[in-house]
């Protein structure tokens, strides 16, 4: 039966969420359960194109990314794919009536890591817009459940919750994006000789992005505001830990948060939740 098949799509795209980052699995663990294979179906589908431009080194990607753009417009045409990751993506997408623009702007900022080594401030703008920013729209539509006037009030701090998370990702991965992958994303900086004033100028811009996010995030619905809050809190305790390193640190590791500790962020968000407190 399609049903059984459809749960094991499901289970996949959940497998490759807590396979690839234990910071959103456990956040998707404390968003409501009835709204979980969604969330983790968003994330497969992600992954599996970050994936084909960040690891497949060897492989035609450019075929590859032809291949996922050409077999997506298909699952949700067709409602169903042999891809489990596809098939489980395109149920949430018809489920929650995902706009085909976000899902457009996120295969073309992937697509664009195929060619644009160095980014100016336009396309810089552009490939965080497709890359995060709609990322979080998606789930955001998932959150709001269809209901459009919750979903265009929320829809400027989810965009924001999104840069902040992938700009934190830029600094984090820093060392392996320029020195493993060629790659260069923010705009006027010279990575060759990353400078501290270069450094300050890109927090500042985050933390501004969280304080944004922030707002929305207080007024979530009661079934993920939790879970996004917890992730909010992850996130801005790594940006925090990468603030206090100078700028040739970050040049030269990737800079982490233990699981234990996560652990801990994860039960004192929780309390903080408990006693609306955030």
């Amino acid at each position: 039966m399609k049903s059984i098949y459809d749960e094991v799509s499901f289970k996949s795209s959940k497998l490759v969420t807590r396979r690839y980052s234990t910071s959103f699995s456990l956040g998707i663990y404390f968003l409501h359960s009835s709204i979980h294979d969604a969330i983790y179906s968003i994330y497969g589908f992600v992954r599996l194109a970050d994936e084909i431009v960040d690891s497949f080194h060897g492989f035609d990607k450019n075929q590859m990314m032809s291949q996922i753009r050409k077999e997506t417009v298909e699952a949700i045409e067709n409602k169903i794919s042999i891809n489990p990751i596809l098939n489980s993506f395109q149920a949430t997408v018809n489920q929650y009536n995902i706009e085909w623009e976000l899902i457009d702007l996120f295969l073309k900022s992937m697509e664009a890591d195929l060619r644009k080594e160095k980014h100016d401030m336009a396309s810089f703008e552009e490939y965080i817009l497709g890359s995060a920013e709609v990322v979080g729209l998606m789930c955001l539509r998932v959150f709001t459940n269809n209901d459009r006037d919750m979903y265009d009030h929320l829809k400027p701090s989810a965009m924001k919750l999104g840069s902040a998370f992938q700009k934190v990702n830029f600094l984090r991965d820093l060392k392996a994006d320029y020195q493993d992958l060629g790659r260069s994303y923010f705009p006027d900086v010279d990575l060759s000789n990353f400078r501290e004033e270069e450094k300050q100028q890109i927090q500042e811009s985050i933390l501004q992005d969280f304080d944004d996010a922030l707002v929305g995030i207080k007024q979530l619905p009661s079934n993920s505001k939790l879970g996004v809050y917890l992730a909010y809190i992850y996130y801005k305790r790594l940006f925090v830990k990468i603030t206090k390193l100078p700028a040739n640190r970050i040049m030269t590791e990737r800079i982490r948060i233990s699981n234990g500790y996560k652990l801990g962020l994860m039960i004192n968000s929780f309390f903080k939740y408990q006693f609306n407190i955030i």
